[in-house]
């Protein structure tokens, strides 16, 4: 394979960051592009030099040679499109969530494994230079035991930004601040401090005209006894605020901060590590709450695909984020804890 060639579907709001994370690249490219609005698939193969532009999905994977496809449609139509993808042996990249739903995540999960394809969960988050300092520091045992992890996204979405598009906001296509806006949030929580085992929250809509929630608050009990608690607001004036973790322990306690995760606003330890050495250097100051992690993911998964690297983020570990939220969402619901596993939501 000399380089891995790429479709993209959905040239909206997050396709910029797939355009040019796979332009620096230099085993990638990004040969055709697709959306339903034929207007915005020009515009999007003329600005990133793409030959090929569809509006029709389907006939852009049948006409097209293409090692795997780039999902960035509405939330709602990742599981249809990649299973289409997976049904014609072409690898499958979706952009969070993979799914509204359990039955909808399994199904592409399922025609994934039979097609004997990967399938990858957009997750650059994780990648963040301060996260994976994080991360070391927790795979270290430096916090000791871990007591409580918490999770703030405090952002700004005027009105207008629901109005870009009918699927926005809705139950079907969108959902709400917890799966949409704050997806990668909770992901990171659960690749953090482990499993979880049961779950409680409340939501409301107070701001907005659309069918979802605006904002939530809700706990987590982690199965290793961590308490976590979440915060999720899209009603922040005037502008973004926060997104933020917090990791407290017996012998360390660390905030990534900034917008997005992007710089430690503080890191102490017990005990000194030199990776502590490192502590201001893994700030960035990323222009937009997407940050600058799509470059690294899309190059694990070119490595993953030209066999030379294993998958940073894949299905099972995309449903799994899914199935907090989900849990969430029905604790919002039924006035209750839920616990986890979930059945089929």
């Amino acid at each position: 394979m000399e380089k891995v060639k790429f479709a993209l579907i959905g040239c909206g709001r997050i396709s910029d960051r797939h355009f040019d994370a796979v332009a620096n690249i230099p085993d990638a490219e990004i040969i055709a592009c697709c959306d339903v609005i034929e207007s915005r698939a020009v515009e999007a193969s003329k600005k990133h030099k793409v030959t090929k532009y569809y509006t029709d999905y389907k006939k852009m994977l049948d006409d097209e040679s293409v090692d795997a496809v780039i999902i960035c449609s509405p939330s709602g139509l990742h599981s249809e499109m990649g299973v289409e993808a997976a049904n014609r042996n072409i690898h499958v990249i979706t952009e969070k969530p993979m799914a509204i739903n359990l039955i909808q995540a399994d199904e592409l999960i399922k025609a994934c494994d039979h097609n004997n394809v990967n399938l990858f969960v957009v997750k650059q988050n994780r990648l963040n230079p301060s996260i994976q300092l994080l991360k070391k520091a927790i795979d270290k045992g430096r916090f000791g035991r871990i007591f409580s992890a918490n999770a703030t996204v405090r952002w700004a979405r005027p009105q207008s930004y629901y109005d870009m598009a009918k699927w926005r906001g809705t139950w079907e296509f969108d959902g709400g601040a917890f799966l949409n806006q704050a997806s990668h949030y909770f992901d990171l929580l659960y690749w953090l401090i482990g499993p979880v085992d049961s779950v409680m929250a409340m939501t409301a809509t107070l701001n907005h005209q659309i069918e979802v929630e605006d904002m939530g608050s809700g706990l987590i009990r982690f199965r290793n006894g961590a308490i976590g608690t979440v915060e999720v607001t899209m009603n922040i004036f005037p502008r973004n605020l926060e997104g933020s973790i917090t990791v407290m322990g017996e012998n360390g306690t660390v905030k990534i901060g900034g917008i997005a995760v992007n710089k430690i606003d503080h890191w102490e330890f017990k005990d000194y590590d030199d990776d502590d050495r490192f502590v201001t250097d893994s700030s960035t100051a990323p222009s937009s709450v997407y940050g600058f992690g799509h470059t690294g993911f899309l190059t694990n998964v070119v490595n993953v695909l030209k066999g030379t690297a294993e998958p940073n983020t894949d299905g099972r570990n995309g449903r799994k984020s899914l199935e907090i939220i989900l849990a969430m969402y029905e604790s919002a619901r039924i006035g209750e804890k839920v616990s986890l596993p979930l059945k089929s939501l």
